[in-house]
Formats: C-alpha cells, sequence, structure tokens
C-alpha cells in the first residue's frame, strides 16, 4: 500500500481512517481488524491514527498531549515485538480526580495508573503527577499486534487528572517510591514510577524524536503520559478506583 503523489494517505487509507472514527464514536472501536484480510505496517497504522485525529479535529476537539504506551517488560510477549508506541490525547476526554464515569459510555473500560508529564517551554518538564489512563480494551484480530493498537489510539479513551497541587515539579518525585492502583480498596498492582531505565528524560526524548518524524512537536501546556510498569486492569460498574504513591492517595475515579 503506497501513499498518493501529493503525499498524504491512499484512499484505502482514507476509507479506513473514516471508519475508525464511526466506530469511535459508536463506541464499538476497531470493528475492520476483524477481517482477517486486513494487514498494515506500523508506518500506515500511523497514517490511520493521525487521519483519525485529523477527522476529530475537524469536529471541534483539539489535541491536548500524547501517550507513550507499550512501555512494560511484558509487551513483546504480549504483542510479538516491541514498542513504544504513540497515541494522541483529546480535549474532549480530560476527566478530574472524583469524576464519575458511565461504563457503557466505553467498550470495555480498562485502567491503567501511570505518571503524566505537562511540558513547559522548549519541551522541559515542569510537573509530573500520577493520573488514571481510561481505554477501550478491544482488539478485533485474532492474535494482538502493534498495528492494531496503533491505528487504534493505543486505545486510548481519555485521562481522570489530579487536583492541580498534585501536580509538582519533577524533583518532587525523586525519593518516591511506588506507583499503585486500588480496586474497591484492594492493590491490584504495585511497582515503578517509570516504566523504563531512563525515566521520565527516556521518554521524552523518544517521543520528541518519534514526533518529528512525522511532522509534529510538542507544545507549551501539552499533557504527555510517560507510561507505564503496572498491568491494565478492566473495571465495572460500581468499581472505585485509586492511583497512589508511597500509599498516598492522589486520583480516583467511580464507575457506575
Amino acid at each position: 500500500m503506497e501513499a498518493d503523489k501529493a503525499g498524504g494517505p491512499d484512499d484505502r487509507l482514507k476509507a479506513l481512517a473514516a471508519r475508525q472514527w464511526r466506530d469511535y464514536q459508536r463506541v464499538s472501536p476497531g470493528s475492520a481488524f476483524a477481517d482477517p484480510r486486513l494487514s498494515l505496517t506500523l508506518e500506515e497504522a500511523y497514517t490511520v491514527q493521525r487521519e483519525v485525529a485529523r477527522a476529530r479535529c475537524i469536529g471541534g476537539d483539539a489535541i491536548i498531549g500524547y501517550k507513550v504506551g507499550c512501555t512494560s517488560p511484558g509487551i513483546k510477549e504480549q504483542f510479538g515485538t516491541s514498542g513504544p508506541i504513540h497515541g494522541c490525547l483529546f480535549r474532549s476526554e480530560l476527566r478530574r480526580s472524583g469524576q464519575t464515569l458511565c461504563h457503557g459510555s466505553f467498550a470495555n473500560l480498562a485502567i491503567e495508573g501511570e505518571m503524566a508529564l505537562r511540558i513547559g517551554a522548549d519541551g522541559t518538564i515542569v510537573a509530573a503527577f500520577p493520573v488514571i489512563e481510561l481505554h477501550q480494551f478491544v482488539f478485533r484480530a485474532p492474535r494482538k499486534t502493534l498495528t492494531e493498537l496503533v491505528a487504534n489510539n493505543g486505545i486510548n479513551a481519555g485521562v481522570v487528572l489530579p487536583k492541580e497541587s498534585v501536580m509538582k515539579p519533577l524533583a518532587r518525585w525523586t525519593n518516591a517510591h511506588t506507583l499503585s492502583v486500588a480496586i474497591n480498596g484492594t492493590v491490584v498492582d504495585a511497582g515503578a514510577l517509570w516504566a523504563t531505565p531512563g525515566g521520565p528524560v527516556e521518554v521524552l526524548d523518544w517521543l520528541i524524536n518519534e514526533l518529528a518524524r512525522f511532522g509534529a512537536a510538542l507544545k507549551l501546556g501539552d499533557l504527555v503520559l510517560a507510561g507505564t510498569p503496572l498491568g491494565l486492569y478492566p473495571v465495572e460498574p460500581s468499581d472505585h478506583v485509586v492511583v497512589s504513591i508511597d500509599g498516598k492517595e492522589h486520583v480516583d475515579c467511580h464507575i457506575i
């Protein structure tokens, strides 16, 4: 599959992107991947991701940052290849700590606890803080692949942000040790704050270089989800999710 002569996506990728956006609006993401004949390269999957993002912005939404995913140790086993990957974050899908989420508004809602970054001038990190990442945990193909993951925007469905008082300079977390996720009062996972040996600086450097390949760049105020060593957990109505650092609760949401 080749790009058209103007350098944009070909008609097949445009059609797939339009279908992806319709599916997402219907809360039934990625239906095309149920077809075993569908085959994409990773670059084509990113093209689809960008086309869907463009359609969303034309419709009145806005990209307010990016997620970095597939940074945990188990990713090679799960997807058959190594990440990381990136996806877009949208203004319409930001939530605040304590907010109640409707389970039926998502397709197989799942959550991750992870650290996020706020970007300042010249790509600097002006704040770091824990968040709850929301996911549409749906894969249609018989085997999970990075191409389906990327074309579905890293299965991201939003972010629950903590209060502004939790958004501290990066140095504030230097002596912090454990990021944990609790569901209904039971800790289901815990581990290091950062998923990579080089921490947030390594992740940010990778993302900056990755975005440059597509002619994009971080902007002042952007939000970056830095990946997590923790797992992905489906949630159900009546669940209460809390993300803590060293036992102190910082961000939560309720599911109905």
